[in-house]
């Protein structure tokens, strides 16, 4: 927050944690020779602490997470020990048929290499009852097992009134006589939830956006992230929040508007959900702020072995260092958006990176590609490394208390849209591209991009992220290639050349191969072709700028250390691969 900063509260509460309240209601003598078994959003450790206070009530009590609970049962309940073959059934629901499978990822990467693992689909007679996954084992011993793993969910119409299958949570009361009574219970999570989607629906908009600077809901969750043992993956209620926050505030805005769900050119202002995992119980506060124009302080870095995003006083020097032609744009934070244009006597070439701002690795990497060119003596190209700064001060903010998470709040410019939808001619961050252009005449534009290097989930409203369905789980550093009329063979031709290069990147194709075959357990096949490794897609877009342009798509939101270093390496070659192919290409006439 700037000095001064203005807060108005639309919301302020705290809900009690779902745990404590089954222990308020069932930990009595009434209640003594039962048998609880709950599904509850919250960490092991809670879990664990509330079943040995049910015991010392006289209640035997289980209490299992109501998100991911096929993993968790593995994690929690499973023995490995012998293990010699698996079987896991799991729910397919017509609108959604992969749906569970995504749900128990990374399972796949957990269970030891020579366990033979088989996944089988079966439609559920009724979802009024909790869903199951079954998991059939066959132990080196001889010994077969058959579990029950179950999956609460509930049917309802979320905040966009859309139809949603979603995780939720569940009590189930055994008698000592054997009666068996089962409900839903809204647990604390999905109370937050919903009390911020209410305050949003209940409060009084102005009629023209941006209807605030800055949308902020601070929240404490008090339930532990959980890294798993593999790449990058952890289970992070508070990240799943953050995300469910964000983009549910932007539908509800879209919606209000008249537009389609996932429209980026809307307008409400920055939306920004701080989730801590702190407190005893759920605190919400929802208000209203100023925007926030402070610069987060980041670590000056050798450029070429960056462990993490790097500073916007660093990106200036390095853009100050490569000489050419200055220009620059605005934001609405006030931040200025810098670029360089390099004259030679090559075809001209646009960099970008930043455009997402919470993808960081194509920064680094449009700069360490702009010194490489820099040094070949025709070089024209135009670097553009940091596209949308208001985003990146936010990345920088959020990351300071939450790290492992993704952040897409940050996603996005301080007016809350997609730079890419910005009307043309403003002053604000699309115009460095329009400014670009019209320097350059540039045929190629190489728009760095990332995606989440670690599982992107909304547990609270279908589980899989809409209108993102295929970015929910890594699939390895991927091409995608866009361009006017008539350059289709170019395009083809630019592929070809940048894979091959980008094959010789040490590990990179095995990285490649690693995420792809995960992503086909959990997800599908891949339906993109595959060429030197590397998946790609292209497509006509008579509306770009430039007559070709190349966006790469690493998983490296999250990232830090040595995988940071493979990420901005890859992007580094991308750039030098395709401006040197660009100069070799048959263009149209």
């Amino acid at each position: 927050m700037t000095n001064g900063a203005q807060i108005e509260a639309l919301l302020e509460c705290s809900f009690p944690r779902t745990t404590r309240s089954l222990l308020d209601e069932y930990a009595t003598p009434a209640y003594q020779g039962y048998q609880l078994e709950a599904w509850v959003f919250d960490d092991e450790a809670e879990r664990h602490a509330t079943e040995m206070a049910f015991k010392a009530a006289g209640i035997n009590a289980c209490l299992r997470s109501a998100y991911k609970p096929l993993v968790h049962f593995f994690l929690e309940e499973f023995s490995w020990e012998s293990l010699q073959s698996l079987v896991i059934e799991y729910p397919v629901l017509a609108p959604a048929p992969r749906r569970f499978l995504l749900e128990a990822y990374p399972l796949a990467a957990l269970v030891p290499e020579n366990v033979t693992l088989r996944w089988e689909g079966v439609e559920p007679t009724a979802i009024t009852s909790p869903l199951q996954y079954r998991v059939r084992v066959e132990r080196s011993t001889g010994e077969l097992e058959t579990y029950a793993v179950e999956a609460p969910n509930r049917q309802h119409l979320d905040h966009v009134d859309e139809a949603q299958c979603s995780p939720c949570g569940w009590l189930r009361l055994t008698s000592p006589k054997g009666e068996i009574s089962e409900t839903i219970v809204e647990t604390d999570v999905e109370t937050l939830f919903q009390a911020a989607m209410a305050t949003l629906a209940s409060a009084q908009w102005q009629a023209a956006s941006p209807y605030f600077e800055e949308l902020n809901f601070t929240v404490h969750l008090p339930s532990s992230d959980r890294r798993l043992a593999w790449d990058d993956e952890h289970i992070s209620l508070a990240e799943a929040l953050h995300e469910e926050l964000y983009f549910s505030s932007l539908e509800y805005f879209q919606r209000r508007a008249g537009l389609a769900l996932g429209d980026r050119s809307i307008q409400p202002g920055q939306i920004v959900p701080e989730v801590s995992t702190q407190g005893e119980r759920a605190y919400l506060k929802v208000s209203m702020r100023s925007l926030d124009a402070s610069q987060p302080q980041r670590d000056l870095v050798e450029l070429d072995t960056a462990q993490q995003a790097i500073g916007v006083t660093q990106i200036g020097q390095l853009l100050a260092e490569l000489g050419g032609q200055a220009f620059r744009s605005n934001t609405r934070a006030g931040r200025s958006v810098g670029a360089r244009y390099i004259v030679g006597s090559d075809r001209a070439v646009m960099v970008s990176a930043g455009q997402h701002a919470n993808e960081t690795s194509g920064v680094v990497g449009a700069l360490r590609a702009a010194q490489a060119l820099s040094r070949q003596p025709e070089a024209h190209f135009v670097i553009s490394p940091l596209e949308n700064p208001d985003g990146y001060a936010l990345q920088g903010r959020l990351i300071a208390t939450q790290p492992r998470h993704m952040h897409h709040a940050a996603r996005y410019t301080a007016f809350g849209n997609d730079l890419q939808s910005q009307p043309l001619g403003q002053s604000f961050e699309h115009a460095i591209r329009e400014q670009a252009f019209a320097l350059s005449h540039a045929g190629l534009h190489i728009n760095l991009h990332g995606y989440p290097a670690h599982e992107w989930t909304r547990p609270l409203s279908g589980y899989v992220p809409r209108g993102f369905e295929m970015w929910t789980i890594p699939k390895g550093f991927f091409l995608i290639l866009r361009h006017q009329p008539g350059w289709e063979a170019a395009a083809e031709q630019l592929v070809g050349a940048v894979t091959h290069e980008l094959a010789k990147v040490p590990e990179l194709v095995e990285f490649n191969n690693t995420q792809i075959a995960l992503f086909e357990t959990h997800a599908g096949a891949l339906t993109f072709p595959v060429l030197n490794g590397f998946p790609y897609l292209i497509s006509q877009d008579a509306d770009q700028l430039t007559p070709l342009m190349l966006i790469t798509e690493y998983p490296d939101e999250t990232l830090s250390g040595d995988a940071f270093i493979q990420a901005h390496t890859a992007q580094m070659v991308t750039v030098v691969a395709a401006y040197n192919a660009f100069q070799t290409l048959a263009l149209p006439g």
